[in-house]
């Protein structure tokens, strides 16, 4: 059963009673008369994209048994569009870990890439469908910074993806038309250039929405508000992985202002949420942000459905207990758009709901009503309370059967399970 964040009891039946409606929905859903032409809603029959409304697309969950294709939620809302004006450390936002690392991207001339896969669409669409936070690997490579899924420290041009400019630029664009937006990039960093990183985002034309490390609260106090933040052109928030570059980039050391639960497999095992090694104690109040990493070491497609099902509600509660009851502000997953319905956008808003006004799910939140207000919703929505006007047609789509897919990271894992691979890591 889905897991209720906060340690108050009706929010806790609320969500539970929910739930069940959900598979009840579901259950009826199946035997009912099915739709098309953008008519079907979440968890509804349908044949190809176009069967499904706004937000949704049409994929199916094989790791569950559903196998036949059905409209599963593609989009997040916005939680400023609904609760707007507060710190940005009390909203939960969702993000793409190694947002690079799409499935289908071009490789280098005459070179297999071998490496694993985190995504399955651009970054462009990914900010378009929601996401508001990127995490990227940069390195020094073929004489310019690159984005690569590699290991040891140094990019190959078989983990090689393509120069980390080409992805900023994407971001740059989206901020540019979207002037209320804002995005967080954690950039994994191996870059060695001096004020590499600097001159990288400089000519990406992204230092004019800079958010100054000098105005970040060190002590873990609250944030300008979302409302300040755009007013003062603050939108975009930049950290890196090596403590010397805030001194020497003006570049945010990350776990001076993050808190992170550990990543890969011991961030997904049941029942435990252990803070990562670079990281203070996830109850520290010390920092005001919460990153909470929620995908296996080993990325596979089609597992990542049932990943993002009851699973990671159970984890995001466990995570929050052990962060003193504190509700994670950033949530990383692989396939973020895979899900047997709702996903990881369903999650978020149920974070959203309980931290914005006390409400099961942000679809009950009332703009200007006090805390714990909550609109009467008797079947928690699925759909996107916003449209953020993204759209989808990578590889998720199912519009024929599942066994036609094509999962990449098989072979990797394969791979990667004979000894002599493991000593290259």
């Amino acid at each position: 059963m889905l897991a209720c964040f906060a340690d108050h009891l009706g929010l806790c039946r609320t969500t539970a009673i929910g739930y069940l409606f959900l598979l009840l929905f579901s259950f009826f859903i199946s035997i009912s008369t099915s739709c098309s032409n953008g008519n079907c809603q979440v968890l509804d029959s349908c044949s190809q994209a176009t069967d499904c409304g706004p937000g949704l697309y049409c994929g199916n969950c094989p790791a569950l048994g559903k196998t036949q294709p059905f409209c599963t939620r593609g989009q997040a809302t916005i939680p400023t569009s609904v609760i707007g004006g507060l710190p940005f450390n009390k909203y939960s936002w969702l993000v793409t870990h190694n947002s690079f690392s799409i499935v289908d991207a071009p490789s280098l001339p005459g070179v297999q890439r071998l490496t694993f896969y985190n995504q399955e669409d651009t970054v462009t669409n990914q900010l378009m469908n929601g996401v508001r936070g990127l995490m990227l690997d940069m390195y020094d490579f073929d004489g310019d910074i690159w984005l690569c899924h590699s290991f040891r420290g140094q990019c190959f041009n078989f983990t090689a993806f393509q120069p980390a400019i080409n992805t900023l630029r994407e971001v740059e664009a989206f901020l540019t038309q979207n002037p209320t937006e804002i995005v967080t990039i954690i950039i994994e960093d191996y870059v060695h250039t001096p004020k590499g990183l600097t001159t990288l985002f400089t000519n990406a034309g992204l230092d004019k929405y800079w958010f100054p490390v000098a105005k970040m609260p060190k002590k873990g106090e609250d944030w300008p508000t979302v409302n300040e933040m755009v007013q003062a052109n603050h939108r975009l928030l930049v950290f890196t992985s090596v403590a010397s570059k805030e001194a020497e980039e003006g570049i945010a050391y990350q776990w001076k202002y993050i808190l992170e639960n550990e990543a890969g497999d011991p961030g997904v095992k049941p029942g435990s949420c252990p803070n990562r090694k670079e990281s203070r104690p996830l109850n520290s109040k010390s920092a005001s942000l919460f990153l909470m990493n929620y995908f296996p070491t080993f990325p596979v497609e089609d597992e990542a459905c049932k990943e993002h099902s009851a699973l990671l509600a159970d984890m995001i509660g466990t995570c929050y207990k052990a962060a003193g009851i504190m509700m994670p502000n950033f949530l990383a997953v692989n396939f973020y758009m895979r899900s047997d319905g709702g996903g990881v956008f369903y999650d978020l808003d149920i974070m959203n709901g309980q931290r914005l006004c006390g409400c099961s799910t942000i679809a009950a939140c009332q703009a200007g009503a006090p805390f714990g207000s909550c609109k009467n919703i008797s079947i928690p929505t699925t759909s996107p309370i916003t449209n953020t006007a993204g759209s989808f047609s990578g590889s998720v789509q199912f519009s024929k059967s599942a066994s036609t897919v094509y999962f990449p990271n098989r072979l990797v894992v394969g791979l990667f399970s004979f000894p002599w691979i493991m000593l290259l890591l």
